[in-house]
């Protein structure tokens, strides 16, 4: 069984589509280890994306993702990472194929509705930062 993050941002919450993401990992065989809901500050966000500093959209995600509620998951499954990435879809939503989460919610490249981890490494360092040691 392998695990990764994942999270329902703040636009998807907004929107009020926690139901039918959730009914989606749900029909897509995920096991939800772990929920919550928080908002994070900005300096937790600037921790969280702390790998894309250097990036010229880093500072509109950190307040993107700080600016409202958000769901943060533990997903179980055999090869999570990839499946999870799969139903999300490609980040940005014109390249997401059909059915995808992001295909079908994301408004745009930031506001795409939806995180995952992109390796074992990152899930298990966004689950600590989200779930503490134990995850």
């Amino acid at each position: 069984m392998e695990r990764t993050m994942a999270i329902i941002k703040p636009d998807a919450v907004q929107r009020q589509l926690v139901g039918v993401i959730i009914s989606e990992i749900e029909k897509n065989a995920f096991h939800i280890a772990a929920i919550k809901t928080l908002r994070l500050s900005a300096t937790q966000a600037a921790l969280f994306y702390e790998q894309h500093r250097a990036k010229p959209f880093y500072e509109s995600l950190v307040a993107y993702i700080s600016s409202g509620q958000l769901f943060a998951m533990i997903l179980e499954k055999a090869c999570a990472i990839q499946d999870w990435r799969e139903l999300m879809g490609p980040t940005d939503p014109d390249k997401a194929g059909p059915g995808s989460l992001r295909q079908r919610f994301a408004i745009d490249v930031q506001l795409n509705s939806v995180h995952g981890a992109d390796s074992a490494e990152t899930a298990l360092r966004e689950i600590k930062f989200f779930f503490g040691e134990g995850g």
